[in-house]
């Protein structure tokens, strides 16, 4: 729908004077175009948003052991072996 031609005509034109209009129809077109891109834009983003929440939610493999862990389970490792 295209609201830009409503408008109230407050005095007719007379000879060369144009007629006194309030164009309320342009002011409504202007607001509905903005609403349904603001709503298509939010919409894009909540979209962006929900697949970035899904990734950080998987899983993601354990990070690989430090040299200092893999020391301290090999000398973990021969005390159980040494006690048993």
């Amino acid at each position: 729908m295209d609201f830009s031609d409503l408008a109230i005509t407050l005095q007719a034109a007379q000879g060369e004077t144009p007629a006194v209009v309030i164009a309320y129809g342009k002011f409504i077109q202007t607001v509905l175009d903005f609403l349904i891109i603001a709503f298509a834009i939010f919409m894009g983003l909540k979209a962006i948003n929900t697949l970035k929440r899904q990734e950080a939610a998987a899983p993601s493999a354990p990070p690989a052991p430090t040299k200092e862990q893999e020391l301290l389970a090999e000398i973990r490792d021969l005390l159980k072996s040494r006690q048993s």
